[in-house]
């Protein structure tokens, strides 16, 4: 762990061997969770244990279908944790989890009473899926428990993205063509299928996202080739084994983004030609050249009927705008398709279907929660700057990039727990140190 002091350095300027003095300067002045010793290993195994569950990895795998099972229990099972934080004084954001988690869970259940006719007890477990938001308080009780160090952490979080990365890789070379689902139900999500973009394997891209964020800025940082390599072979995985489509604008967007902020005013002029260059021809190959095709074949027809039957359902009324008309559980004798008498599923129209379910309001909460955390990490970076946390922020933001086309209800376990470390860190590390330090793991 590198740790220094002072105000924001140029990262393109790096001085070494300064860090390395001040290092031994600034090293007694930080909080425990800010130790330079190595990891734990019993710490370390509880975290990657730990941390697939609460990051909703195996939410949508249901080919394992114990895992599958197992996971969508888990934001009750680990709920215990929670009274972790009676012991600690407030935590910040635990207000506003709490309040937003009430809100979005019981106003669509009493909206469906009314405009879909649903029991409040059948309404409820529509929003089963939101109860992963309620890892913030778990997650941060496991941590206050376990009282792990940042470098702990990042440790975790990096084991668990750099395997999957090797385990995509693995089934790339070893899975036969026949293990390879060419006819599917739509939104059933196999882990191994065929269509128009080749042969894609489907596995949660959190981890591996997080430890890619956290390779460019150490590339950016310290210009190590090794991370180059990180950078590389976690998009070449994305791009060329995965090939979801979404996940890769979002990658190229924090990327670009960040390196626009960090560079100097005359290579942001630079970037303002070469990026878009770039992104023009990286989406003009393959199977990135039909990301904005909006033909047939790409299912736009369905999803632009979709659009126009909910908003014809919402109409003129600023009460099922405001506050939205619910949906119909899966639990029900009913469904949404059978409704419209048409494929409707509201992941499709992501922002729109949100504002359809929990209304203007539920979605400026969901668009909050987003911001809060990236807030909570300018707050902590004034103090400590760290890569693996900026990398965490990262992520933030390609949830929010990538939000027009995966809506934030998918897996809102991913940010709860970022949301989670950040809290942990302003709580054990943070909240009796002035002056500015800064760590790096």
């Amino acid at each position: 762990m590198v740790i220094h002091s002072g105000e924001h350095s140029d990262p393109y300027e790096w001085d070494q061997a300064e860090e390395e003095e001040l290092e031994a300067e600034t090293a007694e002045a930080l909080s425990p969770v800010f130790s330079l010793a190595a990891p734990r290993t019993k710490t370390l195994i509880w975290l990657i244990l730990l941390l697939p569950w609460f990051g909703q990895t195996f939410s949508y795998i249901r080919d394992v279908l114990p895992a599958w099972a197992f996971a969508k229990a888990f934001p009750v099972l680990s709920l215990p944790l929670a009274f972790v934080l009676m012991r600690h004084q407030r935590m910040v954001m635990s207000r506003q989890v709490l309040l937003s988690f009430g809100w979005l869970v019981l106003m669509p259940t009493f909206a469906a009473i009314f405009y879909f006719q649903q029991g409040f007890f059948t309404g409820i477990t529509a929003q089963v899926k939101l109860l992963p938001l309620l890892s913030f308080f778990s997650f941060l009780g496991l941590l206050l428990l376990l009282k792990p160090t940042l470098k702990e952490i990042a440790y975790g979080y990096l084991a668990i993205g750099f395997a999957t990365l090797a385990l995509l890789v693995f089934f790339w070379l070893a899975i036969p063509d026949s293990w390879y689902a060419v006819n599917y139900v739509p939104n059933t999500n196999p882990l191994f299928s065929v269509d128009d973009r080749g042969h894609r394997i489907r596995m949660p891209w959190y981890f591996p996202a997080v430890a890619l964020f956290f390779c460019y800025r150490r590339f950016i940082r310290y210009r190590e080739w090794r991370y180059l390599l990180g950078v590389l072979g976690a998009f070449a995985v994305a791009v060329f084994i995965v090939r979801t489509r979404g996940w890769v604008i979002g990658i190229l967007g924090v990327l670009a983004i960040n390196s626009f902020m960090w560079a100097r005013p005359l290579v942001k002029v630079a970037l303002l030609v070469a990026l878009p260059v770039a992104a023009i021809g990286i989406f003009s190959v393959g199977y990135l050249a039909t990301t904005f095709n909006f033909g047939t074949d790409t299912g736009f027809d369905t999803r632009w009927i979709t659009i126009q039957k909910a908003t014809e359902f919402l109409g003129w009324s600023p009460m099922r705008w405001l506050f939205g008309v619910g949906t119909i559980s899966p639990t029900s004798s009913d469904s949404l398709m059978a409704y419209f008498d048409h494929f409707f599923f509201l992941a499709d129209i992501t922002w729109l279907g949100i504002v359809f379910e929990y209304g203007i309001i539920g979605a400026l909460l969901f668009l909050a929660f987003e911001l809060r955390g990236m807030l909570l990490y300018r707050r902590i970076s004034r103090q400590i700057d760290d890569d693996f946390l900026g990398a965490l922020c990262d992520f933030i933001l390609y949830t929010l990039i990538i939000s027009n086309v995966y809506p934030m209800t998918l897996v809102p376990g991913e940010t709860a727990i970022i949301m989670a470390v950040f809290a942990y860190i302003l709580h054990a590390g943070l909240s009796d140190h002035a002056e500015p330090v800064r760590a790096s793991p």
